[in-house]
Parts: structure tokens; sequence; C-alpha cells
């Protein structure tokens, strides 16, 4: 089942609310905690389930939507973990090691699976594992 992106950001709001009151966390959860706390640019959208529920239809232009962004960290590091689509790990991996940071690696990472999804859905074909992770690792290879 495909979650809604009111689940998306109910899921995000209440990692957000257990971690800061010190509450146990699922393994899931804990994964998308570490990430949480990588953007405190976030948090404050993140406190408020409510008010992030009301903005749903809206966007600011040139603002990063958080909930995808945190939802891309997510989905790479649950790719990584199994190596699905097989070779996303060590790909991963050489560009963090390139960037010296996985956070860094991540971002990179996230422009080729945009890439890839935004692709998919023009074309009507399923995605294509093979160029993301060529795309990731042209970017741990460019100078």
């Amino acid at each position: 089942m495909q979650p809604s992106q009111a689940d998306v950001r109910r899921f995000f709001c209440g990692v957000y609310a257990k971690a800061r009151q010190g509450q146990p966390l699922e393994p899931l959860e804990a994964i998308a905690s570490g990430w949480i706390d990588e953007h405190p640019e976030y948090h404050a959208e993140l406190s408020d389930l409510d008010a992030a529920l009301r903005n749903m239809a809206t966007s600011e232009p040139g603002r990063t939507n958080a909930f995808l962004h945190l939802s891309m960290h997510l989905s790479i590091s649950e790719q990584c973990s199994i190596d699905q689509p097989r070779g996303i790990r060590q790909a991963v991996e050489l560009l963090a090691h390139r960037h010296n940071a996985l956070h860094a690696a991540h971002h990179g990472a996230m422009e080729c699976l945009g890439r890839m999804v935004w692709e998919s859905q023009r074309a009507g074909r399923p995605p294509d594992g093979d160029a993301y992770i060529a795309c990731v690792q042209r970017q741990a290879t460019q100078d």
C-alpha cells in the first residue's frame, strides 16, 4: 500500500515528537530521526502536524518540501540497507567517500533518484534502476 501525502507527514511529525520526548523509536523511525537531526531547518515544520496537514497543497517557490526530502533520505537508506537496486549500496558508498560525508552523498543520490522517477513517470514505464545507479556512480567519479 502506498502511503498518502498525509500519512508521510504524520509519520515524520510523529517521529520528531517521539524523539523530542525521548520515547522509544521503531527501527524505521530511528533511521528517520537520524535524518531529521541532520536537517534542523525542518524542525519547526515537523513540530506542528496540524499546520503540516493544512499546508499540503501549498508550496513556496524555491523552498524544499521537507517531507519529500526526508522521504528520499529514508528511501535511499532503505535501498542501501538491502542493496536494491543491486549496486546502489556501493555507488552511494563511493559517493560518500568522494564527499567525505554520507549526508552529501544522499543529496547527490537524490538528484539521480528524482530524475529516475520523473523519467519513469514521463515515459510510462518502470523505473530504470541501472540508470539510477550509473548516475550515482558518475557523480562519485566526476572531478
